[in-house]
C-alpha cells in the first residue's frame, strides 16, 4: 500500500536492499514515509500541535473523504459525535559534537544518531468523554560514552489518558484529565514536554482544566517516572512529587499575564551545597506579547521551602524585548534576552539560595546549550529572518556568568555538572549559534544547526585542558 502511495520510486525502494548495519528498519521506514507524504495534495485540516492531544479533527466530519482524512477522522456514530483520529511522528537528528564539557570528558570527536518515533490514537467516544494513547520509542547509537538521559528508552507509553468534560458549553469549559500526560506552561521556563531533546518528558496524575474566552486556570497533582532505557521498564513513582496552579489571563488591548505556583518534592536533590531532601515551592508570574510589531515576554518567579534541615530562598528574573518586522520583505524580528538566575550564596552554610527549573525546556538557552538555568547572568540577543516561504534562519550570541562565586554551574536539565566554590572567575563562556529550518511541507520540516563556544575564564580556571565546544546537526521531522 505505500509503495502505491509512493508510485514505486526505485530510488526509495531501492534503500531496503541496504545491510541492516548500516541503515536500521526504523530509518529506512521513515524514508519511504517522507517521499509518500511528498506526494501528498493539498490537505484541510490545522497544524500540528507540540502537544498532538491539542489536536481538533472534528472539523473534518463533513469533509470530502481521501485516504489521508480517514486517518485522521473516522466515524464510530450515526451523528459524527463519536470518532477516532491516529497520527504519529518520526525524527531522525544527526550529531557531531565535539569537546563535550568543555574537553573535561576526554573524548574530542564524538559524533552519533538520534531516532524517535510515536504513533497515537484520539477516541472520541462522546462530545464529553474521550481516551488518548500515544506509544514512543527513542534510540541513540554510536556515542563513545553511551546515551545521556535525554536520549534513549527503547518503547514505553507516552500519553494515555481519559478525559471528561464536567461543563462544557460555549461560555465555559471544565474538564478532569486522568492518566500519564505531558505538561507544557508558559515559554518552557520550569515546566516544559522537553521537545529539544530525544525525550519528551511526562507525569502521572490528574489534571483539573477550566477556561473561558478570558480566562484559564488548571490544577495538576502528578507524578514523576524514572526512566530506563528497555522496554515498558520506567519505575512509577509511588507518591506525588508534583503540583500547582497555572492561570492565564487575556484582556484585550492589554498584555497577556501568566500567574502560577508549583510544588515539588524530591528524596535526593544535588548542587553545589550538596544532596539533601527537597521540598520547594515556587510563585511567579509572566507578561507576554507576541505577534507583529513590539514583542516582549517578563517572568519573575520566586521559590522557598526545605534542603534537608536548611532553608531554600531562590529566584530568577528574565526580561526578553524585541520587534517584529511585519512589513520587511522576509519579516525579520530582533531580540535581547537578559536573565538574572540566583546561585547559592554561601557554600556549607545548610541553606540553599541555588534556583531549581524544575522540568525545564532543553534548548532554553539556545539550541543546543551547555550551561543550564541555575546560578547564571546571561545576556542573549538573536535575530530571525524568513527566507522564501519555507526557510526560517535564526542567529543567536549567547554570553554566561555566574551570578554567585560560591555556586557552581549546571546542566540545561538542571543537574549540577561543574563544583565552583573554588575559584574567583565570573565569566563562563560565550556561544555563537547560527541554525535554520525549512519546511518541506506541512508533513515534513528539516533542522540544521551550528554551535561554538568559547570557554571564558571560569572554564579555563577549573578544567585543566580547555577546548572550545563545537556542536552540529541536522534533523528531519515527519509529522501526519
Amino acid at each position: 500500500m505505500l509503495t502505491t502511495c509512493c508510485n514505486t520510486n526505485p530510488s526509495v525502494l531501492n534503500l531496503f536492499q541496504l545491510p541492516s548495519k548500516r541503515l536500521s528498519r526504523f530509518v529506512r521506514l521513515a524514508v519511504l514515509v517522507i517521499t509518500c507524504l511528498t506526494s501528498v495534495s493539498r490537505t484541510a485540516g490545522q497544524n500540528f500541535k507540540l502537544m498532538r492531544f491539542d489536536e481538533d479533527y472534528s472539523g473534518l466530519k463533513d469533509s470530502t473523504r481521501n485516504f489521508y482524512r480517514k486517518i485522521k477522522y473516522t466515524s464510530l456514530s450515526k451523528d459524527g459525535n463519536a470518532y477516532v483520529s491516529f497520527g504519529g511522528a518520526a525524527r531522525m537528528e544527526y550529531v557531531d559534537f565535539n569537546n563535550e564539557d568543555w574537553g573535561r570528558l576526554g573524548i574530542g570527536y564524538n559524533s552519533f544518531l538520534l531516532q524517535r518515533y510515536d504513533l497515537h490514537a484520539d477516541l472520541h467516544l462522546h462530545e464529553r468523554f474521550r481516551i488518548f494513547a500515544q506509544v514512543r520509542s527513542a534510540w541513540e547509537s554510536g556515542r563513545k560514552n553511551g546515551p545521556r538521559a535525554i536520549d534513549e528508552d527503547n518503547l514505553n507509553i507516552q500519553n494515555l489518558f481519559i478525559d471528561a468534560a464536567i461543563i462544557k458549553n460555549k461560555a465555559q469549559q471544565l474538564t478532569l484529565r486522568a492518566g500519564r500526560q505531558e505538561l507544557d506552561y508558559g515559554s518552557g521556563r520550569l515546566i516544559s514536554v522537553r521537545e529539544g531533546p530525544n525525550l519528551r518528558l511526562y507525569f502521572d496524575g490528574a489534571k483539573l482544566m477550566y477556561n473561558t474566552a478570558r480566562w484559564s486556570i488548571d490544577g495538576f497533582v502528578m507524578m514523576a517516572d524514572t526512566i530506563n532505557t528497555g522496554a515498558f521498564d520506567n519505575k512509577s513513582s509511588k507518591a506525588v512529587n508534583l503540583w500547582g496552579l497555572y492561570s492565564k489571563i487575556n484582556i484585550p488591548a492589554f498584555p497577556n499575564i501568566d500567574v502560577y505556583y508549583i510544588g515539588i518534592k524530591r528524596d535526593r536533590s544535588l548542587f553545589e551545597e550538596g544532596a539533601n531532601k527537597e521540598l520547594r515551592h515556587t510563585a511567579g508570574t509572566r507578561i507576554w506579547r507576541y505577534g507583529s510589531g513590539f514583542i516582549y515576554n517578563l517572568e519573575a518567579a520566586y521559590q522557598f521551602g526545605s534542603f534537608g534541615n536548611g532553608r531554600i530562598n531562590a529566584w530568577t528574573a528574565s526580561v526578553e524585548a524585541g520587534y517584529l518586522f511585519e512589513n520587511i520583505p522576509g519579516k525579520p524580528a530582533i531580540s535581547l534576552r537578559n536573565d538574572y538566575i540566583s546561585g547559592d550564596r554561601n557554600k556549607g552554610d545548610g541553606h540553599l539560595q541555588s534556583f531549581n527549573p524544575l522540568y525545564p525546556k532543553g534548548g532554553y538557552f539556545g539550541f543546543s546549550p551547555q550551561i543550564g538555568p541555575v546560578n547564571l547572568i546571561d545576556l542573549h540577543p538573536y535575530a530571525t529572518v524568513n527566507i522564501g516561504k519555507k526557510i526560517l534562519a535564526q542567529a543567536d550570541v549567547v554570553l554566561n556568568w555566574r551570578y554567585s562565586l560560591q555556586d557552581g554551574i549546571y546542566r540545561p536539565s538542571g543537574g549540577f555538572n561543574l563544583s565552583g566554590a573554588s575559584s574567583s572567575e565570573r565569566h563562563i563562556g560565550t556561544a555563537y549559534l547560527a541554525s535554520f529550518v525549512y519546511s518541506m511541507n506541512k508533513f515534513i520540516s528539516l533542522n540544521c544547526g551550528f554551535q561554538y563556544f568559547k570557554t571564558g575564564a571560569f572554564i579555563r580556571d577549573v578544567i585543566a585542558t580547555p577546548r572550545d565546544g563545537l556542536f552540529i546537526n541536522t534533523r528531519v521531522s515527519v509529522k501526519f
